[in-house]
């Protein structure tokens, strides 16, 4: 991890599944109205749905909304970085 996701505090809040309002984010990944993928302080975290959209957008403060029926939200455990030499014989 950065020292940049360590320093912001992660916290996710989803309300009546429709909206979706977190703390911590780094960088948004990609965006469709079906997904939503953002590199946050605990992992990419993937949102899955319908009729996604990003509402609210601060990544000086981490901070970004999604509105939409929510359906999934996924983790992913954050790899460790290797060498270029790593990564090309995986």
């Amino acid at each position: 991890m950065t020292e940049d996701s360590i320093l912001l505090p992660h916290k996710l809040t989803l309300n009546e599944r429709k909206s979706l309002t977190l703390n911590g984010v780094t960088e948004v990944v990609s965006f469709d109205d079906e997904s939503v993928v953002l590199k946050t302080a605990m992992g990419i975290l993937t949102v899955h749905g319908q009729g996604l959209q990003l509402k609210n957008l601060s990544l000086d403060g981490g901070q970004v909304a999604v509105d939409g029926s929510v359906a999934a939200l996924i983790y992913e455990e954050p790899r460790p970085e290797r060498s270029w030499l790593g990564r090309l014989f995986r």
